[in-house]
C-alpha cells in the first residue's frame, strides 16, 4: 500500500528552471515489494537506487508513452531521482534517447561522481546534484527550443502544433524531427502526454470529466484509457494504490 511508501519531491534553484523539473526520493521500507503500474508523465529521470535485492545502480528512463504493467517498487528500496525537462537530453547528456523511449539504461556507477554514500542524506544529494548541473549550464541555449518548451509546459500540451510552430519561430517540420530523432516520438505524441498528465492532478481530485482541451467526454476516456490502460473511473479508484504517480497526486 502506498501509507508504506516515503515520498518527497524539491524543486530545483531558479536558475535550473529550464532543465530540472524536480528532484524527489521514494523509499519502501517495508517486508512486501510493490507491484505497481507507471504512468507517462513527459519527464525523463535519472535514478539512483538500492534495495536488499538490487545493489546500487545508476538508470536513466527516457521518455514513457504507455502504461509500464511491470513496475515493481522493491521491498527496503531506495531510490534518488532527478526529473530533467527534455531540454536536458541535448545540453547535459549529449545524445539522443530516442532509442530509450518506453525504457531505460544502466550508467556507470560513478555517473556524475555520484555513489552509494549519496543515499545517507536526500538534501546533500539534492545539493550536489544542483552544483554539478550548474556546472553543465550552456552559455547559450538554442532560443527556439526553450521557448518551445516553455510553451509546452505552461500550456500543458494543449498548444496545437501550428501555434508552437508559430510562436517558437521554428517550422513543424524541423520540429518533428528534432522530436522524432532526439526523444523517439512526435512532438504531437508528446503534448498528448503532457495533457494526460495534467489530467491526473484533476482525476486525483475526483474530477472524472475533461477540464483540459479535449474534444469530448468520449475524447477524453479514450485519452485517459490509452496512457493508463483504464477508464477515468477506475483510474480515480485506483485500487490497491497500482498507480503510485496518481496515490502521490491524492497525497499532496
Amino acid at each position: 500500500m502506498v501509507d508504506d511508501l516515503f515520498f518527497k519531491s524539491v524543486k530545483p534553484d531558479k536558475s535550473l528552471d529550464d532543465f530540472v523539473e524536480s528532484f524527489w526520493m521514494l523509499h519502501n521500507p517495508s517486508e512486501n515489494d510493490m507491484e505497481t503500474i507507471g504512468l507517462p508523465d513527459g519527464r525523463i529521470d535519472l535514478f539512483l537506487s538500492k534495495s536488499d535485492s538490487q545493489p546500487f545502480g545508476i538508470v536513466l528512463l527516457g521518455i514513457g508513452s504507455q502504461p509500464h504493467e511491470q513496475a515493481v517498487i522493491a521491498a527496503h528500496s531506495l531510490i534518488f531521482a532527478i526529473s530533467f525537462r527534455l531540454l536536458a537530453v541535448e545540453y547535459f547528456f549529449g545524445e539522443s534517447i530516442s532509442d530509450i523511449l518506453n525504457s531505460g539504461k544502466y550508467l556507470s556507477n560513478d555517473f556524475w561522481d555520484f555513489n552509494e554514500n549519496d543515499f545517507k542524506n536526500f538534501d546533500s544529494f539534492c545539493q550536489k546534484a544542483t552544483q554539478k548541473i550548474k556546472q553543465l549550464l550552456p552559455k547559450e541555449i538554442d532560443e527556439r527550443k526553450r521557448k518551445l518548451f516553455e510553451l509546452i509546459y505552461e500550456s500543458n500540451g494543449e498548444k496545437s502544433v501550428k501555434e508552437l510552430s508559430e510562436k517558437s519561430f521554428w517550422s513543424s517540420r524541423q520540429i518533428n524531427r528534432y522530436f522524432n530523432q532526439q526523444f523517439g516520438l512526435s512532438l504531437k505524441s508528446y503534448c498528448d502526454i503532457m495533457r494526460f498528465r495534467a489530467s491526473l492532478d484533476h482525476i486525483a481530485k475526483g474530477k472524472l470529466f475533461p477540464e483540459l482541451d479535449f474534444t469530448d467526454q468520449t475524447h477524453f476516456i479514450r485519452e485517459i484509457k490509452k496512457f493508463s490502460g483504464v477508464v477515468p473511473k477506475e483510474l480515480s479508484r485506483n485500487k490497491n494504490d497500482r498507480f503510485v504517480l496518481l496515490s502521490v497526486l491524492k497525497r499532496q
